[in-house]
C-alpha cells in the first residue's frame, strides 16, 4: 500500500510539473504575441509587402517579399541581374535559382517544405501554434530570456531565443533535412519597429547557413498592400 501511494503521489508531482511547464510556455508565447501587436492585431493583418537589401559575399541585391497571411509566401532576390525565387502556399512550393542549375521553376521536396511553409503566418509559428499541429516546450531559461523549442510532424524542428524583457525574439535555430543530410541554420532579429498597423517586426536579420551568411535589411514594409494571389502560382516551363 506504502508503494502504491509514494507512486500515486510521484505520478501527481509529475504531471503537475508538466503542467506547470506548459503553462509556463502559454504564458511566454502569449506575452510574445503581445509584444508583436497582439493577436487583434496580427489576425486584420491580410498581407505584406516588404523591400530588403541582402548582403552576402561582399554582394547587395535588393530583395522583395510578398506574404498573403496564410496563403502565400513569396521572395525574389536579384543578385546582379539573376532572379532567384522562392515561393510557398498551403499546398506546395517552387523555386527558381539559376545559381544552383535550376534555370526553370522546380518543386519544393517535400523533407523541406514543412518548414518553408513556416513563414506562411503573419506573427510566426508560434502563433496558435497548437491550432497549427505543432508543440512548444520551454527547455531553458538563462540571463538574457527563454529558449522555446517547437516540433511537428514533417521535420519541424525550430528553437526560438526569446528575450524575457521584451519578449521578442532575439535568434531561430533551425534543423531541416535536406539532401539526406540534416542542415541547421540560425537567424538573429534585431532593430525591431511597429508599423502603422501596430505589427512590430525585425528590420535587420541575419542569417547563417552552413556556407554563408546573409545580411537583410528592411527599407519599406507595406501593410495590407493588394497582392495578386496568381503570383504565387508556379510557372509552367
Amino acid at each position: 500500500m506504502k508503494t502504491l501511494i509514494k507512486g500515486a503521489l510521484l505520478l501527481s508531482a509529475t504531471l503537475g510539473i508538466v503542467k506547470t511547464q506548459a503553462q509556463n510556455v502559454d504564458e511566454i508565447v502569449s506575452k510574445h504575441i503581445e509584444a508583436l501587436g497582439g493577436k487583434t492585431v496580427l489576425n486584420s493583418i491580410k498581407s505584406i509587402y516588404v523591400e530588403s537589401t541582402v548582403e552576402f559575399m561582399g554582394n547587395e541585391a535588393p530583395s522583395t517579399t510578398y506574404i498573403l497571411n496564410g496563403k502565400g509566401y513569396k521572395n525574389e532576390l536579384d543578385f546582379n541581374g539573376t532572379k532567384i525565387v522562392q515561393c510557398v502556399t498551403e499546398k506546395g512550393g517552387w523555386a527558381i535559382n539559376p545559381m544552383a542549375g535550376a534555370t526553370t521553376a522546380q518543386a519544393i521536396p517535400g523533407d523541406q517544405l514543412k518548414n518553408y511553409q513556416l513563414q506562411l503566418h503573419i506573427g510566426g509559428p508560434l502563433m496558435d501554434y497548437a491550432a497549427k499541429g505543432y508543440k512548444a516546450e520551454l527547455i531553458g531559461k538563462d540571463s538574457s530570456g527563454y529558449k522555446v523549442k517547437l516540433t511537428a510532424d514533417g521535420g519541424i524542428d525550430m528553437t526560438y531565443y526569446i528575450d524575457q524583457k521584451t519578449y521578442l525574439i532575439n535568434k531561430a535555430v533551425s534543423k531541416l533535412s535536406m539532401g539526406g543530410q540534416q542542415i541547421e541554420t540560425t537567424a538573429a532579429f534585431s532593430d525591431y519597429k511597429k508599423t502603422d498597423a501596430g505589427y512590430t517586426l525585425a528590420y535587420t536579420q541575419q542569417v547563417i547557413l552552413p556556407q554563408v551568411t546573409l545580411n537583410i535589411v528592411n527599407k519599406k514594409v507595406e501593410v495590407n498592400k493588394d497582392i495578386d494571389p496568381a503570383i504565387f502560382d508556379m510557372p509552367k516551363n
